[in-house]
């Protein structure tokens, strides 16, 4: 299955890291990010400043992957 990406996507993933995103069926993941609240929130801010039409969506079970690596 084929995963499309918006062009507000393609934009937020440019302007952040590139290298640490990895496109998955139902979004992106971003892998290698040690300090993940600060991380959430400078993602929140620049989708506001770029006003794109997305949305950080995280939980728990997120904290804990690769938490043994």
């Amino acid at each position: 299955m084929e995963v499309k990406m918006s062009a507000d996507l393609q934009q937020f993933i440019e302007k952040f890291e590139p290298s640490k995103f990895k496109l998955m069926t139902k979004g992106i993941e971003i892998r290698g990010i040690n300090d993940l609240h600060r991380n959430i929130n400078q993602a929140k801010d620049l989708i506001e400043k770029m006003r794109l039409n997305l949305v950080v969506s995280h939980n728990a079970e997120m904290v804990c992957y690769g938490g043994f690596d």
